[in-house]
């Protein structure tokens, strides 16, 4: 790979959207959580989105990621609220913490993997996005009917034992590891 190959490879197209072939993830899959999500995507929390490239994870790199993952406990996370990001309605999962620990220790190994690209600043705190497809003039009348006829189905918890690496394709995401929180 030349040095504009790999320029290209890290850099956001436009604005940082869309998602690039190659771009990989790592995500908490939710699927109590799927029957309330429109966003056309499994319900999930995200950790750390991008990651490094998928051409980049190397046998070492996946054997880090077991080590740094490993030291982590299972944990509990809880979706009792609804919450917005302009355009986006969520599910606020409690507590952050055990998600932000997650974030930081592969940030603070993989300091190139800027989450969300450093599109958003501050970053965006956890959340699982239930719908994302209003715009300004439409979202908060559906979002505010969507909350309603959703909200009977709160509070959801969610039992985390593992976190899954996702990996773009250029037409969709798909799995591609799940590595297991705990020794």
């Amino acid at each position: 790979m030349n040095a504009e190959e790999e320029s290209a490879e890290r850099e956001p197209a436009g604005d940082g959207w869309p998602d690039a072939p190659g771009d990989t993830a790592l995500t908490i899959k939710v699927p109590e959580a799927d029957p309330l999500v429109r966003a056309g995507v499994p319900a999930h929390v995200t950790v750390l989105y991008p990651f490094v490239h998928e051409s980049r994870l190397d046998a070492p790199a996946r054997r880090d990621l077991s080590a740094l993952f490993a030291r982590h406990d299972p944990f509990t996370l809880a979706f009792a609220e609804f919450a917005r990001y302009p355009g986006v309605l969520y599910l606020d999962p409690w507590p952050h913490a055990p998600v932000t620990a997650l974030a930081k220790d592969l940030t603070g190994r993989w300091p190139q993997a800027v989450p969300y690209r450093g599109i958003f600043d501050p970053p965006l705190a956890p959340h699982l996005t239930v719908a994302n497809d209003e715009g300004p003039a439409t979202q908060d009348a559906a979002y505010d009917a969507l909350q309603a006829e959703l909200e009977p189905l709160l509070p959801l918890t969610c039992r985390v034992q593992e976190v899954h690496l996702i990996g773009f394709d250029g037409l969709r995401w798909r799995d591609r590891a799940e590595y297991r929180l705990g020794p």
